[in-house]
């Protein structure tokens, strides 16, 4: 939107938010002022009785930029109230008003979505990575890199799966290291400690023993979502290829892929404003791990244990191996195909300039005992 004076110029806009499992709902208008006017809700979803359709878009009229999704299913919610005590006082015996397929949330959250310009996935041009086998701190200094690069604007949105044949422990940027790294466990098996600009938690990853892949987009992708739906969102994908292998996978708050077997693996992400702003967003998922060796490097917390009511930090995790019976190449194809059907993705690979880059910033950063130790 562009000011002028003291009012914006309106814009319209269309959002859509496909419900998994359920059904479709796409919100049109305008929004001017930072107010939605004219909403117009339609999609295949089901909602009796026929008066209830009518009241969706004028209890929409006038919601602001700055209410928040459960503000806006409460207005749906007292329209619906509202129409069947009407009903009733007309004499008629109405049916309770009944939304199938979509909630009044997930209308909600489409609007929101479309008041504040988000994007889809369908709406860029991605390009998609298998990289090459690089050291597990070259790696951690690309994310950084082609971050920088989409901001840019010099790189379009990329997903890249990584590749390495180092054995490493990389924490979360806000991690101390003595707390959830066991220095003695770490050199006895020759564990290099990474630490990623990503918050988040520890992962134990040895080389082949894992699938991780990063995703740098615009922030516009998870505009108007909170932290916990945008972890959810982005990778809507990866629970859909996960389940073409055979994997009941689902999220679990804030930022775990899990399944009725065990956790798979986890996200993080990292955000800048750079660029009108832009998101990495990464998921690590175990695929033959040795959780003996794991227990010795990393320290699970009595804490986290405790929390996830977990009796045995051995048990937390279920790798893709024993779950898929795939070879990890096939796993990471498999993922790869299945992103690029759902948004139309390009293969490419990381640039020499890139790659110098990063490796620039291992010798300035990632490699330094004070990027390392950052929280002792």
């Amino acid at each position: 939107m562009t000011e002028t004076g003291s009012t914006t110029e309106a814009r319209t806009f269309q959002a859509q938010r496909k419900v998994p499992g359920g059904k479709l709902v796409v919100v049109d208008g305008t929004i001017e002022d930072e107010l939605a006017r004219d909403v117009v809700i339609s999609g295949d979803f089901f909602l009796e009785p026929e008066e209830a359709f009518a009241a969706l878009g004028p209890a929409l009229e006038g919601v602001s930029l700055c209410d928040s999704k459960a503000d806006i299913a409460a207005r749906l919610d007292a329209a619906f109230d509202t129409v069947y005590r009407e009903l009733v006082e007309a004499g008629e015996e109405p049916l309770w008003p009944d939304l199938q397929g979509v909630s009044t949330y997930d209308i909600a959250w489409a609007l929101k979505r479309g008041m504040t310009g988000a994007t889809e996935f369908y709406d860029h041009e991605w390009e998609i990575i298998h990289d090459k086998v690089r050291p597990t701190r070259e790696n951690v200094a690309l994310d950084e890199v082609l971050l920088r690069e989409v901001a840019a604007g010099r790189r379009g949105p990329t997903v890249r799966f990584w590749e390495w044949d180092d054995k490493a422990a990389v924490i979360g940027s806000f991690q101390s290291f003595q707390n959830e790294i066991d220095a003695e466990g770490a050199q006895r098996h020759g564990v290099e400690v990474v630490r990623r600009i990503s918050g988040g938690g520890a992962m134990f990853m040895e080389g082949g023993n894992c699938v991780t892949f990063s995703l740098y987009a615009p922030l516009s992708l998870v505009a108007g979502l909170d932290y916990e739906e945008s972890y959810k969102f982005l990778d809507q994908w990866v629970l859909g290829a996960l389940s073409t292998m055979g994997v009941n996978a689902f999220y679990e708050p804030i930022n775990d892929i899990t399944s009725d077997k065990g956790k798979i693996g986890g996200a993080a992400q990292k955000r800048l404003a750079a660029g009108g702003g832009v998101i990495l967003h990464h998921d690590t998922m175990s695929y033959d791990i040795d959780a003996d060796k794991m227990l010795e490097v990393l320290r699970v917390g009595k804490a986290k244990i405790s929390d996830k009511g977990i009796r045995s930090a051995k048990k937390r995790v279920d790798p893709l191996r024993s779950q898929t019976g795939m070879p990890r190449e096939e796993v990471i194809e498999t993922m790869i195909e299945a992103f690029r059907r759902a948004t139309g993705a390009q293969l490419g690979e990381v640039t020499s300039d890139e790659v110098e880059r990063a490796r620039a910033l291992v010798a300035e950063k990632f490699g330094t005992e004070e990027w390392t130790h950052r929280v002792p």
